[in-house]
């Protein structure tokens, strides 16, 4: 089922009094028709989005409160005939958590009341919320794409997120107990994805929530219940004093980055373990994140620091990050997952457990996958893959997840690439079974496989996001805690398969993580840690995972269950003899031995010809050919096959073309042709204008490219022989 979209932005009106009798005229107002709303100030740049069926009186309601009728002084309403209450509060989460991401505005929203919420073919409407910020960037009200949202670091670990009934169940039993105890401690078990960071950061936001000026008429039912829980946890704690502990350094920089930007946030509420010491007086709260990476006195490279710390508790080097966290604050949270428990130095779990025996210790557990698309089962296939748990015929499928083995890394790099100009966030990431040579030398390269040489990565702070992380290679401490699109995993020489025992197996020699295994003297406790490592990694990829093993035997036995990686046919040709010409195919050039044909393309057999993907219509000026190199590689995969469509003249500017040119030496392409961005500039004369020079621009991520320039003497036999139209294969 289908229906045409009709959404409506209004113009702007004033935030007034006078403003409110216009927008009582709107005709989805003045018959309180479900609306969504956007009030701004665009000098100061905040906003605010609400919905209501009686969007007159909300709206009167927001003009009678004092700090919003101060701050914004522009509304507009969002209408459509296909709105109704549902769709109306789905809209308005979806806005919230986009708007606040996108970066224009900082939103003076409360996080209160997000929730997902199922309804009557909500798929269906889904299309809806894409079409509204189509038309808000239409308007200039917002500026990047949804697909630019979705992969910021904002989005991913917004405090705006909408949560599912198992997390917004979590948040109740949690504000209960804060409410209920004087002092409390809770423990969250998740497993990899089930959003305990986001959850983290929901909480947060939600106690920090200014709600001095709240006027419950501004409030739905669900927003009604969260505030009357943070009036009283503020009334217990005025000015409370709330920290987000994060034992990684990566992901502690990369989310005081995030709060730096959320109102009501302060990047000081993301510390270290050690920074818990640094308050004269206890947390109120504390919630930590990723708590099975907090740390024991074993394997780590700051020990004076860590001996002082346990001194000022009195304890001896026995002690560890947990005691710190319990003796310098009042109440924690604590979110868990002793899965991803990768090195030595994380405190065992029989600390944890003692926590959890406590009976004053409130236990809680989350089930709902939030990131991987392949959900709940792709997470017990990987641990049951990794634990040698599978029938011995079970193979991975899924029409929502795509997990792919590869014999080939050169084919697994080339397919991410892919993906990586398709969504973004793409990332290879191996095992930790290679040296860091390029730590000390900048030029040293670290791993060399299937003719490709990479770097590790060139950075220790959000990697993922690094103009170079596509061109280097992760590991686990660099990608713990991310979200990816796609990841190309690479199983390192340190791991294997024995096929006698069927087991995994681990080779220490080939391990050079060394605070990854000194003092693991028991290889079983070393291929846990493994284990874990790999299994987290898996876990990365939102919408897929590419897999590469180097040793034999361990790559048999993930092809027994992972689907091969089958390359397609670049192109389909088409037997000369069935060929109706820019019917149903068209035709496959090599220019170079094309020289000159252009001008007019001979339909003979000379040419072979080619089937076009199902969406695109042929026509008479198209023509496909191969681009190879990589100066294009921003927009060209080295060795694509491109769709052209002959040039018809106008104007060309800022349009990727194939042109010819005896001016023209192009390294990648060959002698006389290339295609390149073009840039011209004009002269104008007595008899019209021609061009006085023009410039052939790459795009690639390799800086040594350089433009081609050509002066107005290069430019007599110059010819733009096509425009690009598309990457076909």
């Amino acid at each position: 089922m289908a229906f045409e979209l009709s959404i409506d932005v209004s113009e702007f009106h004033d935030f007034n009094k006078q403003g409110l009798i216009k927008i009582q005229q709107n005709p989805w107002v003045r018959n309180q028709w479900p609306v969504v709303y956007f009030i701004r100030n665009d000098a100061k740049a905040e906003a605010y989005v609400g919905e209501s069926t009686n969007a007159a009186s909300r709206i009167a309601n927001h003009l009678a409160n004092p700090v919003k009728a101060s701050i914004f002084n522009q509304i507009s309403i969002i209408g459509c005939d296909k709105f109704n209450k549902s769709v109306t509060l789905d809209i308005e989460s979806n806005l919230i958590r986009y708007i606040s991401s996108e970066g224009t505005y900082k939103l003076k929203n409360g996080n209160d009341g997000l929730i997902v919420r199922n309804y009557y073919q909500r798929e269906l409407y889904k299309d809806l919320f894409k079409e509204v910020w189509k038309k808000l960037i239409d308007k200039k009200i917002i500026s990047k794409s949804l697909k630019e949202v979705e992969n910021s670091d904002l989005f991913k670990y917004s405090p705006y997120t909408s949560l599912n009934k198992d997390q917004y169940a979590s948040v109740l039993d949690i504000l209960t107990n804060l409410d209920k105890y004087d002092s409390t401690r809770i423990f969250i078990k998740g497993s990899a994805g089930t959003g305990k960071t986001v959850l983290a950061t929901y909480l947060i936001k939600l106690l920090a929530t200014d709600i001095t000026n709240a006027s419950v008429d501004e409030f739905n039912e669900d927003e009604i219940r969260e505030v009357n829980y943070i009036k009283s946890f503020q009334l217990k704690y005025p000015n409370a004093k709330i920290g987000l502990v994060i034992a990684m350094s990566s992901l502690r920089k990369t989310l005081q980055r995030v709060f730096s930007q959320v109102p009501g946030l302060k990047s000081s509420m993301v510390i270290g373990p050690s920074d818990t010491f640094k308050s004269n007086e206890k947390y109120d709260l504390l919630i930590v994140d990723e708590a099975h990476r907090l740390r024991q006195y074993k394997n780590i490279g700051w020990r004076g620091t860590f001996k002082k710390n346990n001194q000022k508790l009195g304890l001896d080097n026995s002690g560890n990050e947990l005691d710190w966290i319990m003796a310098n604050s009042k109440n924690q949270i604590f979110f868990y997952d002793k899965a991803q428990s990768v090195k030595p130095s994380d405190i065992p779990e029989t600390f944890f457990s003692r926590l959890l025996d406590d009976q004053k210790t409130i236990k809680l557990e989350l089930h709902s996958q939030m990131r991987v698309m392949g959900g709940n089962d792709y997470i017990q296939f990987v641990d049951d893959l990794m634990n040698v748990k599978l029938d011995k015929k079970a193979v991975y499928q899924s029409s929502d997840y795509q997990l792919l083995y590869f014999d080939s890394l050169a084919e697994l790099y080339r397919e991410l690439g892919k993906k990586e100009q398709e969504h973004g966030l793409c990332r290879m990431v191996a095992g930790y079974s290679w040296p860091y040579k390029s730590e000390d030398d900048k030029t040293a390269i670290d791993i060399e496989l299937d003719g490709l040489s990479f770097q590790w990565n060139q950075v220790t702070t959000d990697w993922v996001n690094s103009p170079n992380a596509f061109k280097e290679i992760g590991c686990i401490h660099t990608t713990q805690g991310y979200d990816l699109n796609y990841t190309g995993l690479i199983f390192g020489k340190e791991i294997d398969y024995n096929i006698g025992t069927g087991k995994i197996e681990v080779n220490r020699d080939e391990y050079f993580d060394g605070y990854g295994k000194i003092g693991v003297d028991d290889d079983e406790d070393l291929k846990e840690f493994l284990v874990n490592i790999y299994k987290t990694v898996f876990y990365r990829g939102i919408r897929g995972s590419f897999i590469y093993a180097c040793n034999p035997n361990l790559a048999a036995y993930l092809k027994k269950h992972i689907p091969l990686f089958e390359k397609e046919p670049a192109l389909k040709i088409i037997p000369f003899e069935k060929v109706k010409p820019y019917e149903n195919a068209v035709p496959l050039l090599d220019i170079r031995a094309a020289a000159g044909n252009f001008s007019d393309l001979q339909i003979h057999s000379d040419f072979e010809w080619v089937e076009l993907p199902f969406n695109i219509i042929p026509k008479k000026d198209y023509f496909v050919c191969r681009v190879v190199g990589e100066s294009m590689n921003k927009w060209i995969p080295n060795g694509a096959y491109c769709l052209f469509r002959q040039d018809g003249g106008g104007s060309r500017n800022g349009k990727i073309v194939l042109v010819q040119s005896t001016a023209i030496q192009d390294a990648d392409f060959g002698s006389g042709y290339t295609v390149k961005e073009y840039h011209s500039k004009k002269v104008v004369t007595d008899e019209g204008w021609q061009h006085n020079a023009i410039s052939l621009k790459p795009l690639s991520d390799d800086l040594s490219y350089e433009a081609i320039e050509l002066a107005e003497d290069e430019l007599t036999d110059f010819k733009v022989v096509g425009v690009f139209e598309r990457v076909l294969a």
